[in-house]
């Protein structure tokens, strides 16, 4: 008989992995709220807009379950500091391997886990500016650069995050990536809405996926070809440079060459120079 482990790592759709961890939650009492879904979709996005080179599906799974020992308030309670080591030695009961936890264990850093494995930064670094985003009790969401601002400046600041710099430059990009409405409306701003507008986990997975999921692959894909557009066009201009250079080099030798030949090596060098001594008079 396979463990849970096999079944969810085997399962490669993410919506089909969210459902799967959804309804573990309802029978084992892990956390899992909509914010997680979240997580999952901007990491999803993240790593195949950026073409990351790590394995998705285990980035993804581990997103997923990273935060499965998270409580509610879980700074008033004092759980915050030991969630997700208690979380990965859970995940270890249920089939999953050392590293896999390992990764899931550095979602944060209170366990002081090193070295961190790279899986472990882009879960970090999506955990902290999702939980940005989002309404708290004891604050409002921040505006997506307020939180790029906030997580260089302050979560991550003493950190080394190998993917901070290129998941910044990810936001800042999908902040300008829109999907049709009414009005065009940015990705990053229609996901936090929905977020907060759909009443359940449930719900919010099957909106997703099923009403938005594809208008947003497609306008990242749409984005992603302009992109490799503009760099091939700004390749094809260097090479276009270079060759002039090449050739402004080529007449230069050219001419340094014709000039050897007229005159003797020492004579060409104070040409070429300018230091004849010879002036010409007016």
């Amino acid at each position: 008989m396979e463990d849970f482990a096999t079944y969810i790592l085997e399962e490669e759709n993410l919506a089909q992995k969210m459902l799967i961890t959804y309804y573990l939650s309802k029978k084992t009492g892990i956390f899992f709220d909509k914010s997680i879904v979240l997580k999952a979709e901007i990491a999803k996005m993240f790593i195949e807009y950026m073409e990351i080179n790590v394995d998705k599906n285990l980035v993804l799974t581990a997103m997923l379950l990273c935060n499965c020992k998270k409580i509610e308030n879980a700074q008033k309670i004092g759980k915050l500091e030991t969630f997700a080591e208690e979380g990965a030695k859970y995940l270890s009961t249920l089939g999953f391997n050392k590293r896999f936890c390992k990764i899931c264990e550095e979602v944060n850093r209170y366990s002081e886990s090193s070295p961190r494995e790279k899986e472990s930064d882009i879960l970090e670094v999506v955990d902290q500016f999702t939980g940005l985003i989002l309404n708290r009790v004891e604050r409002e969401a921040f505006t997506t650069k307020e939180a790029l601002v906030v997580l260089r400046e302050r979560n991550l600041k003493y950190t080394n995050n190998r993917y901070i710099d290129l998941f910044s430059e990810f936001i800042t990009e999908l902040e300008d990536i829109t999907i049709k409405e009414t009005i065009d409306v940015p990705i990053i701003k229609k996901l936090v809405h929905l977020h907060n507008k759909e009443a359940n986990v449930k719900i919010f997975i099957a909106t997703l996926t099923n009403r938005y999921l594809e208008k947003i692959n497609e306008a990242l894909a749409q984005n992603m070809k302009k992109k490799a557009k503009n760099v091939l066009s700004e390749e094809e201009e260097l090479s276009s440079i270079k060759t002039d250079k090449e050739k402004m080099k080529e007449l230069a030798a050219a001419t340094k060459k014709s000039t050897r030949a007229l005159f003797s090596d020492d004579t060409a060098k104070k040409v070429l120079n300018h230091k004849s001594k010879y002036k010409v008079e007016e």
